[in-house]
């Protein structure tokens, strides 16, 4: 029997959701000028952290995706793996059509199936994500849909020894507003000029106030890049200076279809491309005689990085999962005083 006061108790658990939509609305449409959003992720006992990172990835395991994530469940089980970084253009050609998009299982959920893969993912956006409903990459539902899935425009990950910066890049770039063959879903950014100001201030304050022992800053779009994209100039005008100032360790992204190391020659940052993740351009590449490249490989891929208190060691793998590229980087441990 349906009395008064379960009707009454119904009606009020409805208002309740409901106002829980509002305020998940509100904080996907709505712009935030305070400090950026703060994640946790623990180290190993042994004080150690290891994870892979992938972009430009979702093509319904097409274009050797299937064959990449095959290689990152086995690189991620001999690793131990705390976590995958996605480093945005999540869902091809254009995005998502909105929350219940079935290219969301099966781009991520069906095609990343390895028991080592079933760790949580820390995502960026794409311009191709924008191109779609960028607002549902954001949403909760997917978390519900699949609880690995944290995606966010930008964000704080502290894991104690490294601090991860996340940083939406795609409203940088001027030519996106203007491109008459494409329609990006702007909700949340615009007015852009004021997204962006507040966008690098609360960066430069996470990276400010970061005591990490590691500063990691992880967009889509390359600041240095020998790829069919290339450069990109907003970032280095806007961005770069401040990771410049802060001391930041690396930069990663994707964009560019391929997997590349450049060394910075005016400063201690290393930049690195992990766009592999499918669909590739073979021999779309530019000045191979660059002095600060370091490895540049023309095919799909992902990237492997172990850190500590006193060292980092990343490596980039193809598609059979060789490994193609390795590098290290000491850290002395500051001496009590």
């Amino acid at each position: 029997m349906v009395t008064m006061a379960s009707m009454a108790s119904h009606f009020r658990t409805r208002a309740m959701d409901l106002r829980c939509l509002v305020v998940v609305f509100c904080a996907v449409l709505v712009p935030s000028f305070a400090e950026l959003q703060r994640f946790e992720h623990p180290i190993k006992s042994d004080g150690s952290l290891s994870f892979l990172v992938v972009g430009d990835w979702g093509r319904k395991g097409l274009y050797n995706q299937s064959k990449v994530a095959f290689q990152m469940g086995r690189i991620g089980e001999r690793l131990d793996i705390d976590f995958v970084i996605s480093t945005g253009d999540n869902f091809y050609d254009n995005g998502l059509e909105g929350v219940y998009d079935p290219a969301f299982r099966e781009s991520f959920t069906k095609v990343y199936t390895a028991k080592s893969l079933q760790k949580q993912w820390y995502s960026v956006l794409g311009n191709h994500d924008y191109r779609g409903d960028a607002v549902a990459q954001l949403s909760p539902i997917l978390r519900k849909i699949d609880k690995r899935w944290l995606c966010l425009r930008s964000f704080i990950l502290d894991t104690e020894i490294v601090d991860f910066i996340f940083v939406d890049t795609t409203p940088f770039v001027d030519s996106y507003f203007v491109e008459p063959d494409h329609v990006y879903d702007w909700r949340g950014v615009e007015p852009r000029r004021t997204y962006v100001s507040h966008l690098l201030k609360d960066v430069e304050l996470a990276l400010r106030k970061s005591t990490a022992k590691w500063k990691i800053v992880v967009g889509h779009h390359a600041i240095r890049s020998v790829g069919h994209h290339g450069d990109t100039p907003e970032l280095i005008k806007y961005l770069l200076p401040i990771l410049k100032a802060n001391n930041v360790d690396l930069y990663i992204n994707g964009h560019d279809h391929c997997l590349e190391h450049i060394a910075s020659l005016d400063s201690s940052i290393q930049y690195l491309t992990s766009g592999g993740g499918s669909k590739a351009w073979r021999g779309d590449i530019e000045h191979r005689d660059n002095d600060a490249l370091k490895f540049v490989y023309d095919g799909q891929g992902f990237m492997s990085m172990k850190m500590t208190q006193t060292g980092a060691a990343f490596a980039f793998y193809d598609v059979v999962g060789k490994v193609l590229h390795k590098w290290k980087i000491p850290r002395q441990l500051q001496s009590a005083v």
